[in-house]
């Protein structure tokens, strides 16, 4: 979905809609995990953003990248059988099952969150930004190296990305206190 279908001067370029948001999880694997930059931190956030999909009913793809193991189990168990889309491609984009799926989903948004930051979110990133506007969730990506997670998020807010934090989300998509779905939200916060 090309970007141009954007009015420049409407709310759409500032803030994004439920109804237009894709959850894209990246290789939050297994094998992957242990070597990541606070790897807790990264997991809690991933968890928080698949239970708040939930909660919306937004579509969540997750990826894994082959022979790297499963996604981790804290965030596995959260996905409720969903399966994720395997891939030998860095860009989610090179692997025709994620792009597929994308397509038909139809949505004008993806919300990322994974690892490696400098490599596959990255990747998928700046590919995706030719047709979506994309969301990177600062604090629900890492890397195995400091450096290389704010080298990866300079870059891509540089070529467009929205860099966001996992709360900051939350409450954009929410916009409002005081409904059911606002309490239900709460308690992943607190």
């Amino acid at each position: 979905m090309p970007q141009d279908h954007f009015d420049q001067n409407s709310s759409d370029r500032i803030f994004i809609k439920q109804q237009d948001i894709v959850l894209v999880i990246i290789d939050i694997q297994e094998k992957l995990v242990p070597a990541m930059q606070n790897p807790e931190l990264l997991i809690q956030n991933a968890v928080r953003l698949v239970k708040f999909a939930h909660i919306l009913n937004l579509p969540i793809i997750c990826t894994e990248q082959e022979k790297l193991g499963t996604t981790i189990a804290p965030i596995r168990d959260e996905l409720k059988g969903l399966t994720a889309v395997s891939k030998l491609s860095f860009d989610c984009f090179g692997c025709r099952g994620f792009a597929a799926e994308c397509e038909r989903l139809h949505r004008k948004v993806l919300v990322v969150a994974g690892i490696e930051a400098h490599i596959c979110v990255a990747q998928t990133v700046l590919q995706a930004l030719r047709d979506y506007r994309v969301h990177v969730v600062a604090d629900a990506i890492s890397a195995r190296f400091e450096h290389n997670h704010a080298i990866a998020m300079q870059r891509m807010q540089i070529a467009g990305a929205t860099i966001t934090s996992t709360e900051m989300f939350i409450y954009e998509v929410l916009g409002q206190a005081g409904t059911d779905t606002f309490r239900e939200v709460l308690k992943l916060v607190k």
